[in-house]
């Protein structure tokens, strides 16, 4: 007994080198980049043993590092091979004339991906529409003495997090999550070229069209700026929306940004009506919004959309840190457990999925699922409790893909030269994150034996504009990929 008891101390107790490693990390705390922040790093063995852990339970803003535990929830919840469905029903069969004596409703599931071209084996919104039309045609239909309704009734509550920031809202990275989405909720605006460094930028064209919208630029062009530095104002159900900030000039000919759309189910309902006439279909009626859901039970049900699987989905919300994908996976959470799909139920079933598996939420506080809120409070210490606690899932594989490597095109781009010398660029797999005054990195490195850690960095109130914090955090990935010394 006593030799099974020294043993479990043994496996519990930071060993001589993971005391090392600690020195090593305070010892950076000296350095500019750090003065004036508030920071905190911690890295253990996926099975135990703790390498470094300094202020592992202090609360900081994680920004995008907290998609680590939407996803890891929807994993968990729905399972890799899930698809999100959005059944099309009608009221009715058509008469022999081919007559709908009735309605067609667009049932939305929740299905992030609808119309979308990032995750592979989705339909893009052009696409989408034909598909769409073509089916309601097979069914026999040629005119429709009805409407076309946007069943949106699975969500509740607001489409934005409570702590939006107003210079995100109106951007594609801050679109709002809706029961019926649609290409990702947002749309592309392309400016006119603009030669002259601070000229007026016009937008020349957008798309989807959007009837009603409106668009005034205050943009101007810079000689000086190598990417956009746009954004668009706006909140949800706002057709008026205002461009402020700079773009390139001519050189960069046709440039585009992408803004959220300000209904994005009234938009898809509308632009299928348009393809089923274009397609000869007569519609009578028009395109309504539904917030409360009809009685599907005597329908006919046309067919079935369904998105690709989750396992593809999480892909695109980590390594590409897809804000909206995360939204719209929290609010399922809730659907999944049977409630409306509000952001503050998907918040609480986020909790319960953490608490179940050990994982403690004592020092959490959240506000959406992606990350975007300065307000969000996380420690390092949950971060490592959930990476090591995903570590041991039969859907690990999946979750561990979806995260950044230096090779690749991910949220962390930044890497890819650093790690080349060493010949391991597939031995780290990483969530990045960043806001205003926060970098944050949470992740998986494997050491010298193949050994996996899990690992956490986060800094607030960062000052410094140029990369030095993702350099300070690579020193300490290398010490990890150097391990054991």
């Amino acid at each position: 007994m006593r030799i099974f008891l020294f043993l479990i101390c043994l496996l519990f107790t930071p060993s001589a080198w993971g005391a090392d490693l600690t020195q090593a990390i305070l010892a950076d705390q000296k350095q500019p980049v750090l003065q004036g922040t508030s920071w905190a790093a911690a890295a253990a063995y996926v099975d135990g043993e703790t390498l470094f852990s300094v202020q592992p339970g202090l609360r900081l803003a994680p920004a995008s590092t907290l998609k680590l535990l939407t996803s890891a929830a929807a994993l968990e919840a729905f399972g890799p091979f899930h698809r999100f469905q959005t059944p099309v029903y009608a009221d009715a069969l058509p008469d022999d004339s081919g007559t709908l004596h009735g309605n067609i409703y667009l049932r939305g599931g929740g299905d992030p991906t609808l119309g979308s071209d990032r995750v592979e084996g989705s339909l893009v919104w052009q696409d989408l529409l034909k598909e769409w039309s073509k089916k309601i045609r097979q069914s026999g239909i040629k005119k429709i003495t009805g409407n076309i309704y946007a069943d949106v009734s699975l969500f509740a509550g607001p489409s934005l997090p409570d702590k939006t920031n107003w210079q995100n809202m109106g951007n594609y990275f801050a679109a709002p999550a809706t029961a019926l989405a649609f290409n990702d909720n947002s749309f592309q605006i392309t400016f006119a070229p603009q030669p002259k460094d601070k000229g007026p930028v016009e937008v020349a064209s957008f798309t989807p069209a959007t009837e009603g919208l409106k668009i005034r630029s205050f943009v101007t062009a810079s000689e000086k700026d190598r990417r956009d530095n746009a954004y668009v104002y706006a909140a949800p159900g706002q057709y008026e929306m205002e461009i402020y900030g700079t773009v390139p000039t001519a050189r960069f000919k046709g440039l585009t940004i992408r803004a959220a759309l300000p209904d994005a189910p009234q938009l898809l309902a509308d632009l299928l009506l348009n393809q089923l006439e274009q397609d000869g279909v007569e519609v009578a009626g028009g395109t309504l919004l539904l917030e409360q859901s009809p009685d599907y039970g005597p329908m006919h049900l046309l067919f079935t959309h369904q998105s690709p699987p989750l396992k593809d989905i999480i892909y695109i919300v980590n390594k590409r840190s897809f804000n909206f994908y995360a939204e719209m996976l929290l609010r399922l959470l809730a659907v999944n457990a049977g409630q409306k799909g509000s952001i503050n139920d998907g918040i609480a079933q986020l909790q319960l999925f953490l608490q179940k598996n050990g994982i403690s939420t004592q020092n959490l506080q959240i506000y959406d699922g992606s990350g975007l809120s300065r307000d969000n409070q996380i420690t390092v210490q949950t971060f490592i409790d959930l990476l090591c606690f995903m570590s041991k899932q039969p859907y690990f594989k999946y979750y561990y893909d979806s995260l950044a490597t230096p090779d690749d095109r991910g949220d962390l781009i930044l890497l890819r030269r650093f790690l080349h010398p060493f010949k391991r660029t597939g031995d780290v797999h990483v969530k990045g994150g960043t806001i205003d005054g926060v970098k944050a990195q949470a992740g998986y490195v494997k050491d010298k034996q193949g050994r996996l850690i899990a690992f956490a960095f986060i800094a607030n109130n960062l000052i410094a504009k140029d990369e030095s914090i993702n350099r300070l955090y690579e020193n300490w990935i290398k010490l990890l990929l150097n391990q054991p010394q």
